[in-house]
């Protein structure tokens, strides 16, 4: 028979002749370390870290085109256009990703649905441009200048960067929270333009940039699509981010450029390297775990 201070782990029991802390010593024998651990390697990482990439990208296209039309460096009915043509482009891109075995009827009326939703948002933003463009003529331009850099941090942080389904994804209360900031900080953004059709073309742009390529972006990320064809979209992003950059402020070019290329390729080599620090240890002190079947 084992001894009962062998065989009970009960710190109310009064063991005879063993002191309070006392401790046997087969306790360290079912010690574990990093039981659950598996280690991570370099360039998957830098393929998940894209998400981050072409989401920072974004934003600052988003800023660029911004600055343009609030120098009178780009014609908003331009950018209305070109939001259509990409919208359009999207879409098409969406419906050839689209392999979910649905019918033929079904898909006609994802595409009815589609453009009677389109048509409404376009409407809507047409008649309130002329409310938002005179929304904040009170406030200062510092003051909209830090309110729409704290949102598009908010939006950065908030936005969900993983690969499961598109359609549970996006509806995370971080994601719904993430693109009302990015929605928020277009509008105050907007208030600071001249005219009114400046303003429907930078909030249609933002509802595509914000609204619709993060389920793009998912869409892309579950597919069963190559990796070359996420990282060629990365790269694509982030140079037309450069180019419509460089041309305002190659400072802040050299800044953004960095912060990418540590985005990209150093924080999953700090996270790599960093492993060897991890040690999980697990043993008969641990909160039991039901087992499930």
């Amino acid at each position: 028979m084992p001894d009962d201070s062998e065989s009970h782990k009960i710190l109310w029991k009064r063991h005879e002749n063993r002191p309070d802390n006392y401790v046997s010593p087969s306790f360290l024998k079912s010690l574990r370390t990093n039981d659950n651990f598996r280690p991570y390697t370099y360039w998957p990482l830098v393929l998940l870290a894209c998400a981050l990439t072409q989401h920072l990208a974004t934003i600052f296209i988003f800023v660029s085109v911004f600055v343009r039309l609030k120098e009178n460096y780009l014609n908003p009915r331009i950018l209305v256009w070109t939001s259509v043509g990409c919208f359009l482009t999207g879409y098409l891109f969406w419906e050839l990703l689209d392999r979910t075995g649905l019918s033929h009827e079904h898909r006609r009326a994802n595409r009815v649905k589609a453009l009677k939703s389109s048509i409404l948002i376009f409407l809507a933003l047409m008649s309130l441009s002329p409310v938002l463009r005179t929304l904040t003529a009170a406030t200062s331009s510092d003051s909209i200048w830090a309110l729409s850099a704290t949102l598009f941090a908010l939006n950065a942080l908030l936005a969900d960067y993983s690969s499961l389904s598109p359609f549970n994804a996006v509806n995370r209360l971080t994601s719904v929270l993430s693109m009302n900031a990015a929605i928020s900080a277009s509008v105050v953004l907007a208030s600071r333009l001249a005219n009114d059709v400046a303003v429907f073309a930078l909030i249609l742009f933002s509802v595509q940039a914000f609204a619709l390529f993060p389920r793009l972006r998912h869409r892309l990320g579950v597919s069963s699509c190559p990796p070359v064809f996420q990282v060629a979209f990365t790269l694509i992003l982030s140079c037309l981010s450069i180019i419509v950059t460089m041309p305002l402020s190659r400072t802040v070019t050299w800044i953004y450029s960095a912060v990418q290329f540590g985005v990209t390729f150093l924080a999953p080599a700090v996270l790599v390297w960093a492993q060897k620090f991890k040690n999980e240890i697990r043993g008969p002190w641990d909160v039991a775990i039901p087992k499930v079947n």
